[in-house]
């Protein structure tokens, strides 16, 4: 992994994407928000979806603070949800 993140961060397109792909089946969040942080929208997207499997209500909300859409879009629809379960 530390040779793909070498060649990631030297600007490798490939070795950013399987990069966002292990660190997705690793569930690797850290990873994740390193990349997304760095740009990748790969990374952003599978954030999250990640995020979203987790209910991990925190890392949606900073990223819809941080401008990301689909994060405020799953994040209403999880308050909607409790909302409703109430």
């Amino acid at each position: 992994m530390a040779e793909l993140r070498r060649l990631a961060d030297a600007g490798s397109a490939d070795a950013a994407a399987q990069l966002v792909e292990l660190a997705s089946e690793r569930g690797d969040m850290d990873e994740l928000r390193r990349l997304a942080d760095r740009g990748d929208r790969d990374a952003v997207d599978q954030l999250v979806e990640l995020a979203a499997e987790r209910v991990d209500v925190a890392e949606l909300r900073r990223l819809a603070d941080g401008g990301n859409r689909d994060a405020a879009d799953v994040l209403a629809e999880l308050t909607e949800d409790t909302d409703d379960a109430e």
